[in-house]
């Protein structure tokens, strides 16, 4: 391993996290900033597959709406070089939605598999995915004293 790959580990690592953050963020433009111009995704073990960053953006706006908070926290990130432009990576996530509307929460738990790829000197997701771990949810009515003061729902 050489200097040069650890600069773009730290490249790939932050593109991850800008779009983590992007997401809980709802700058959908961000987002799709994040993936190349032919990306994919399989959410939940492919449940839910996309194969355009149209799609992706499409499933991600609708349901992560306006009543949704998110926190989405990638960590414990594997990347590994396939060649001078390519890479692959897999990350933890740990990742919560509250339900502002009917007032649920739902965590969970699971790992992404991302590919990547190096345009105009950028890396930019290709493909990602993750499988679940566990996902559970819970009646936030029925958690004496529990009220969110304060939400990012735009």
């Amino acid at each position: 391993m050489t200097s040069d790959d650890l600069l773009e580990f730290e490249a790939i690592k932050r593109l991850k996290y800008r779009y983590a953050r992007n997401l809980d963020l709802k700058d959908w433009d961000e987002v799709r900033a994040c993936f190349t111009k032919d990306a994919t995704a399989a959410y939940s073990g492919g449940k839910y597959s996309y194969d355009s960053p149209d799609g992706i953006i499409e499933f991600l706006s609708t349901s992560l709406g306006k009543d949704m908070v998110t926190r989405h926290h990638v960590h414990q990130p594997e990347i590994d070089l396939t060649g001078p432009d390519t890479a692959v990576g897999s990350w933890a996530l740990d990742d919560i939605v509250i339900n502002t509307t009917h007032n649920f929460e739902v965590r969970g738990a699971a790992f992404y598999r991302d590919e990547y790829v190096k345009v105009d000197g950028g890396w930019k997701i290709k493909h990602t995915g993750y499988t679940r771990i566990y996902e559970e949810m819970q009646d936030r009515t029925k958690l004496d004293g529990l009220t969110l003061l304060e939400a990012w729902t735009s």
